[in-house]
């Protein structure tokens, strides 16, 4: 049959499931909407068609379709799209105007095909037998693989990046068993946020909507075939055809949701503390250090904006120990609602609490006494229970009024949700298994997107603003209810390494705003380690500094003057970039594509970025490059097709190939592609909520290019409604100029008048610098930077700087001759 055909789309319509569309031998085909129902004797096969190019399959054996909510999807039901049904020889061929499907009528194997009528996936040919199978309780499918097929995706993975050729299983939790080294610190179990969903580079991606701990062989058994199965359920996944990874990536977040904005200031640095006191240490822990911590970073002048009480604030309680959460706070804390004022006086502009999500009884609350009594716990085998029943609204509401209530209206903005690995499982933490019945077994991975949601949710609305939340675990959709950490890695080199990719898979999986602890969690941290962890953690999509090491913490003065001195540079470059940071955190919104992109990700084609997992891009326009290696003098770089600058010095690189950089302990690789343009804002301490002043404008020339900057009130979600600026920026060669145009500030926000400041990269003093058409003066660097306007060639560091105002109406367009 010839495939390759161009049609009008049109409907079939048949108002009852019951009504024939075709029949032959043992199978039968039914419509009702978008669904179509294939029946055998034992089998039945459903294909749900939510777009032109997202394709729901479902499978049962001897049994009926489930009905239940989905705490993976954001949305349960979808418009109908037009959709040709046709009878061949033996199939039935469902056409969208960009996916062709095919069925056996015997076997219900699947072929799907582009609109170019080029196979992107099959599960029969003459090496592979595949399709959907049920094995016990077991449900899974096999589809074989083309010869020059790689995979991305999985999740916060910390072993691989391309996953062709390996195995691996995902369900919620790390290694388990001691000692540590063997047990939880094992890279290749460790499972924080696993995501069943992957991207091929045949142009599709398959998502494994099944809330089971699931089992991948993506060519290691058999190297023609790949096969994915569930532990129970049914067989039920998405098919996404985009061809390119961003367009699959913005198919699955359709499905799972996008990262909101973070409030703007968390953008900024977070700082986690054990408030002076970490276990074993719990009778230093005060108030007066947490507030004496945050006076420290505004004295030595090292911006911040968040601030989290890690959890020795509260008294661990009698049951479930320091795995349970009492809400009670621990008796050295003597004023905590001070605590709190002092904060937030000291331009503190969010500061939460850590937890877990077991109900305890402290000294003088009962809450777990209590939540049995009302049933507001989800019920284990052997006891009444312990867990709070995030998945039932009532036993949310109760956990929110009578515990977590009780910090909130003190002054706590958010939680910091930790340990959602518990649920159905064995905790890290201690020898307490969660419930352990099949239900539990479902949901234990699922279980850290309700426990995210619900304080997200509340605190959103009891703030009255952006809703935020610190988590450790995650499944699919947990980038709906931001932000993630990579989990409790030890200040060592040899997990370094493994958290950068962590973030780079994670990023491929849907999930942007992601963070982890720089310099490492438990241990003393070797200063250079400490650095080089910081640069990476400046750049990373959410910037947050926390370790439980008694008694550094990960404070950068305890690392030596040179550790600090790094750690405030980096610090401060970071809320320079807060305006490209943040207009890329919206990218993220809108498209689902992460701040933080392996570079596959923007080079699906070139086979050099497959296996590059140490270096990925920040936003458009930036590779950052961490040194992994303790006293490396040099790292190796490979920069993708295209010219590029190194971001320090401006030196220019050609592309597509592989170059050994010079590494000292201050400098992070950093390259920008040619024609970047990289908005920066004023040196601040923290974020005022005020519009940003003046606008620095980093450009890199060689190629035309376009940044859209980005502005709102950077806390409501107004921002979802249109209440937001867009400035589209421009850079473009002319016969004999260089012309950066600045286009008026489109939306419903006002981001105010400001002078923007032109940082243009060039190689020879300019003749002539215009601003909208008018001569600029040449003036002192001194005299332009405090803002008067005009023009200034440095010629030792090759820059030209240019200064002009601009009303948001206007149009500013800077030519260079």
């Amino acid at each position: 049959m010839n495939i390759k055909h161009f049609f009008a789309a049109f409907f079939i319509f048949f108002a009852t499931l019951g009504s024939s569309i075709g029949q032959a031998g043992s199978s039968e085909l039914s419509k009702n909407k978008n669904s179509y129902l294939l029946h055998s004797p034992s089998q039945a096969l459903k294909l749900e068609f939510y777009s032109p190019v997202i394709l729901r399959v479902r499978c049962v054996w001897d049994k009926e379709f489930e009905n239940e909510y989905s705490y993976m999807l954001k949305q349960q039901e979808w418009e109908p799209i037009p959709v040709k049904v046709e009878e061949s020889d033996g199939h039935f061929v469902f056409e969208t105007e960009r996916m062709t499907v095919m069925v056996d009528k015997e076997t219900f194997q699947l072929s799907i095909y582009d609109e170019y009528g080029d196979l992107l996936s099959g599960e029969k040919n003459e090496m592979v037998s595949g399709g959907a199978y049920q094995d016990g309780s077991a449900v899974g499918a096999t589809k074989f693989l083309a010869p020059d097929e790689h995979f991305f995706g999985f999740g916060e993975r910390m072993d691989f990046l391309d996953r062709r050729g390996k195995r691996l299983d995902l369900n919620v939790g790390r290694g388990l068993g001691r000692p540590h080294i063997i047990g939880a610190y094992n890279v290749l179990e460790a499972n924080y946020s696993p995501v069943p969903f992957f991207m091929s580079t045949k142009g599709y991606g398959i998502f494994f909507h099944n809330s089971y701990a699931t089992h991948w062989d993506m060519g290691a058994s058999k190297s023609q075939a790949l096969r994915f199965e569930a532990e129970g359920g049914e067989l039920d996944y998405f098919f996404m055809y985009g061809p390119d990874f961003s367009k699959i990536l913005y198919h699955y977040t359709d499905l799972t949701g996008r990262s909101p904005l973070l409030p703007r200031f968390a953008h900024g640095l977070h700082v986690g503390t054990y408030s002076g006191g970490t276990w074993g240490h719990e009778e230093m822990t005060s108030t007066h250090y947490v507030v004496a911590l945050a006076q420290k970073y505004r004295e030595k002048g090292i911006p911040f904006d968040v601030l989290h009480l890690d959890s020795t604030w509260r008294m661990f309680g009698k049951n479930g120990g320091s795995g349970a959460t009492s809400f009670e706070w621990r008796e050295t804390f003597k004023d905590p609602e001070s605590m709190f004022k002092s904060l937030y006086a000291l331009d503190v502009n969010m500061v939460g609490l850590h937890v877990r999500p077991r109900f305890d009884n402290g000294n003088y609350l009962n809450l777990l006494d209590q939540a049995r009594e009302e049933g507001y716990v989800y019920p284990e085998d052997h006891n009444q229970g312990e867990f709070v029943n995030v998945f039932d609204q009532e036993s949310v509401d109760w956990w929110w009024k009578n515990g977590v209530m009780r910090i909130a209206e003190i002054g706590a903005m958010f939680l910091k949700t930790d340990e959602g690995s518990a649920f159905g499982r064995k905790a890290n933490e201690s020898n307490k298994t969660g419930p352990t019945s099949e239900q539990a077994v479902r949901l234990h991975n699922v279980f850290p997107v309700a426990y995210a949601k619900a304080p997200y949710e509340k605190f959103k609305e009891y703030n009255g603003m952006r809703g935020m939340n610190h988590t450790r675990e995650g499944y699919a959709g947990i980038q709906r209810y931001p932000f993630i950490w990579a989990g409790d890695w030890p200040s060592e080199w040899q997990y370094f390494g493994p958290v950068i990719k962590a973030g780079i898979n994670i990023g491929l999986s849907g999930v942007g705003y992601w963070s982890h602890n720089m310099g490492g969690f438990e241990h003393q941290a070797d200063p250079e380690l400490f650095i080089r962890w910081v640069q990476f953690g400046m750049f990373s999509p959410v910037a947050h500094v926390f370790g439980m090491d008694h008694p550094g913490y990960k404070e950068p003065w305890n690392y030596g003057e040179k550790a600090e001195e790094i750690f405030t540079k980096y610090d401060k470059l970071r809320y320079r970039l807060i305006p490209y940071i943040y207009s890329t955190a919206f990218q993220q919104y809108q498209t689902g594509k992460p701040i933080m992109r392996a570079l596959v990700l923007e080079h699906q084609n070139d086979y050099n970025t497959y296996e590059i997992d140490d270096q990925y891009y920040f936003g458009d326009q930036m590779i950052v490059c961490p040194v992994l290696t303790k006293e490396a003098q040099t790292r190796t770089v490979y920069l993708p097709e295209g010219t590029w600058y190194d971001y320090w010095d401006g030196k220019p690189y050609e592309g597509k190939q592989y170059y050994n950089i010079v590494t000292p302990l201050d400098k992070l690789p950093v390259f920008v592609k040619a024609g970047a343009i990289i908005p920066m804002q004023e040196a601040v301490a923290f974020d005022n909520k005020e519009p940003f002043g003046d606008i620095t404008l980093e450009v890199f020339p060689g190629k035309d290019a376009v940044f859209s900057l980005f502005e709102d009130d950077g806390i409501s979600e107004k921002y979802m409604e249109g209440a937001y600026a867009q400035t589209t920026i421009e850079t473009h060669q002319e016969a004999e100029a260089l012309a950066i145009k600045i286009g008026t500030s489109e939306g419903e926000f006002d981001p105010g008048v400001r002078n923007y400041i032109l940082k243009l990269h060039l190689d020879s003093i300019p003749q002539t610098v215009l601003a909208s058409g008018k001569d600029l003066d040449m003036i002192s660097i001194d005299s332009l930077l405090s803002g008067q306007k005009g023009w200034h060639y440095d010629e030792a560091g090759k820059v030209l700087w240019a200064v002009s105002e601009k009303v948001p109406e206007d149009v500013l367009t800077f030519q260079i001759k």
